[in-house]
């Protein structure tokens, strides 16, 4: 459970979150793209692909303000996952267009999406491109525990409660503990002091 001055800081961010317009035809292509990319992990799961995608379009929040495609990212506790992840992927799947293998790695099941078509690059710039192979290569050959852990590092995941929307505006927030920034923590205070001045409820 997150304290009540971080609860203030997340409800604040999405107050003021940056406006996305989500665009779910574009977020199949991207999950394609990401399972594309993963191919020949070992440990590339869907539980890595959640990790991937959330990594890549945070990143571009910060590189030019604003996702790839705009989903929404909620906390779960194994990491960050987009909302729609499960329906759109049971409509690739539906189409033809990619199908869901189990295999066992390390003695563990590991469910898998693989892509039965090219996801179709066209819809993506050089920037969002990019951000997906960054986000890939960080996670690449790393443990589904690994890119775990590493995403609950991310201050969005921290600082939201568990089945909560994470701000797209936390991409600006510092890695690690968002405190031991003072910068951000002055900018965090002044946020909160504002949502609390406009006497908006913190739920």
């Amino acid at each position: 459970m997150v304290d009540e001055y971080e609860r203030i800081i997340a409800a604040s961010l999405a107050a003021e979150d940056i406006p996305t317009e989500p665009d779910e035809d574009k977020f199949a292509e991207l999950l394609l793209l990401v399972a594309e990319e993963l191919a020949g992990d070992r440990f590339g799961g869907i539980a890595k692909v959640n990790k991937v995608l959330f990594f890549a379009e945070f990143a571009h929040v910060r590189q030019t303000g604003r996702p790839i495609t705009g989903v929404r990212y909620q906390k779960l506790p194994h990491g960050p996952a987009p909302r729609p992840l499960r329906p759109i992927r049971d409509r690739l799947v539906a189409s033809g267009a990619a199908e869901m293998t189990t295999e066992t790695v390390l003695g563990r099941e590991q469910h898998r999406l693989r892509p039965l078509r090219p996801a179709d690059r066209s819809r993506f710039s050089d920037t969002e491109l990019t951000a997906v192979k960054d986000a890939v290569a960080v996670l690449y050959g790393r443990t589904a525990r690994e890119a775990t852990d590493l995403s609950g590092e991310e201050p969005g995941w921290r600082i939201v409660d568990e089945g909560e929307d994470i701000p797209y505006a936390t991409a600006y927030l510092a890695p690690g503990d968002q405190r031991t920034s003072p910068r951000i923590q002055a900018r965090a205070r002044e946020i909160a002091d504002d949502y609390a001045r406009q006497g908006r409820p913190a739920r």
